[in-house]
């Protein structure tokens, strides 16, 4: 039985609602990345908050859809596996170890080549890209090559300093984020797309821990500020807000049209990385950040515009 008008107002409404959510949560989750990375090592502070998050939501799912909201067929829990392994794992955790010599800012500005990405990927599969599209790849390759080769300039770097490493991790990160973005959209997956966010979370979150410890990372409690936990916890609530509402607007909204999260992110973390914690821009990172700004926008609107049919 198919939906009615009413239904389908209501679904799509509610999935712009959850675009809006990650704009903001996931254009803060950098600064939330930079103050926790300052005191707990990347891959820990990315597993605990990913582990913790997915485990809550996992429990609200039991909780408002009872265990049957977790059912999956094996199919559907491979591919869940594989994007918690691409998604929260490749991709925010190496964003992480990233942050520590690159601006939270700056991070943004590059994992906004995702969508571009996304167009090779699709390419790749067989589908044929519009001439517009192209082009909006070839702009934010050149802004890309800009920001990565920009001098840095005092305050853009990270944590630890800035290395020479730093922005070409975001950009191998954003890889494995815009692989796992793709194969949720071609791979079968779980019917409650909360389940697929808190299973995503969970093996993300488990992988990121395990490397962790496996290449010696520890966590000293006594070492922490008190403050950091609040930001712990904020962070775990804006992963948890965040991935939730992602899932529900790429079930709902066009692969393209939830893509445009890459150009506002990136205008929010720079912000607030500006006024709260005062990172700077030399004038070569401004400049290839706007450019692969616009190229993602060239990019999503040449997707968005409708298909005209040549005349019979």
């Amino acid at each position: 039985m198919s939906r009615g008008p009413v239904d389908v107002a209501a679904s799509t409404r509610s999935a712009w609602i959850a675009l809006c959510v990650v704009y903001v949560l996931w254009g803060s989750i950098y600064l939330f990345n930079r103050l926790l990375i300052t005191y707990v090592p990347p891959l820990l502070a990315g597993g605990t908050r990913f582990l913790t998050a997915g485990l809550g939501l996992t429990v609200l799912v039991v909780l408002f859809a009872g265990p049957k909201g977790l059912r999956m067929s094996r199919r559907q829990l491979a591919t869940t596996a594989l994007s918690g392994l691409l998604l929260p794992a490749w991709g925010n955790g190496l964003v992480a170890v990233a942050q520590t010599q690159v601006a939270s800012g700056l991070a943004a500005l590059l994992i906004a080549v995702v969508p571009l990405y996304i167009v090779v990927l699709r390419a790749l599969g067989g589908d044929r890209p519009r001439r517009a599209t192209v082009g909006g790849v070839v702009v934010g390759l050149a802004g890309l090559a800009v920001l990565v080769l920009a001098a840095p300039s005092a305050g853009s770097g990270g944590t630890q300093g800035s290395a020479w490493w730093g922005p070409w991790l975001v950009v191998l990160a954003g890889l494995g984020w815009a692989t796992g973005t793709y194969a949720t959209t071609r791979l079968p997956v779980p019917a409650n797309p909360f389940a697929l966010a808190a299973v995503q979370m969970t093996i993300g979150g488990a992988a990121l821990l395990t490397i962790g410890s496996a290449k010696g990372d520890r966590l000293d409690l006594a070492t922490i500020p008190a403050g950091t936990w609040w930001v712990w916890v904020g962070a775990v609530l804006a992963t948890l807000g965040g991935f939730s509402a992602y899932a529900w607007a790429l079930r709902v909204l066009p692969v393209s049209t939830v893509a445009t999260y890459a150009y506002i992110n990136p205008v929010i973390a720079v912000l607030l990385g500006v006024l709260l914690v005062g990172e700077r821009f030399s004038p070569g990172q401004i400049l290839g950040g706007a450019i692969v700004l616009v190229a993602v926008f060239l990019v999503v609107a040449a997707e968005r515009r409708p298909v005209v049919a040549a005349p019979a």
